[in-house]
Parts: C-alpha cells; sequence; structure tokens
C-alpha cells in the first residue's frame, strides 16, 4: 500500500508539471497574441485609430512570462555543466 501511495504522490506531480509546462505556456503566449491584436485600433485607412495600453499591458507581461519560463528551462537543464564551468550553482547545490 505504501508504494501505491508513493506512485500516487509522484504521478500528480508529474500530471500537474505537464499540465503547466504542456497545456499552461502555450495557453499564456496564446492569451498575449489575443491582447496584443486588441492593442491597437485600425482605421480602414491603415492608421492606428487609438492604442489600448491595458490590453498590451497584459500582452507584455504575458510574453515576458514565456521568455522567462524559456530561460529558466535552458538554465535548469545547463546547470551542471554551468556549476562546471563557472563554478555557479543555480537551483541549489547538489
Amino acid at each position: 500500500m505504501h508504494t501505491l501511495i508513493t506512485n500516487l504522490n509522484a504521478l500528480w506531480k508529474v500530471m500537474l508539471a505537464g499540465l503547466i509546462l504542456g497545456a499552461g505556456l502555450p495557453l499564456v503566449f496564446a492569451v498575449g497574441v489575443r491582447f496584443w491584436s486588441t492593442g491597437a485600433a485600425v482605421t480602414a485607412d491603415g492608421r492606428v485609430a487609438q492604442r489600448n495600453y491595458p490590453a498590451l499591458a497584459v500582452a507584455v507581461v504575458c510574453f515576458g512570462l514565456i521568455i522567462a519560463a524559456i530561460v529558466t528551462g535552458i538554465l535548469y537543464t545547463a546547470k551542471a555543466f554551468i556549476a562546471a564551468k563557472f563554478g555557479i550553482h543555480l537551483f541549489g547545490q547538489a
């Protein structure tokens, strides 16, 4: 029974990470694209009539979250290399 509980505990953590990274990041990117597209109203002749600054701010925050997730993932993947070459221990010392 202890093994079952341990396996189920690990399974929900993996499922949560998969949902956040597998579906959550594309969702945040899609929300950013949606708000970016509503950030400026264009007239019939192609000129910008007015800007929707709150929508643009939400889009920039969404894109910033995506960039932060990408940089964090790259640094997490390369943490052993960075520790060996530069002596910088990211994400705690192992």
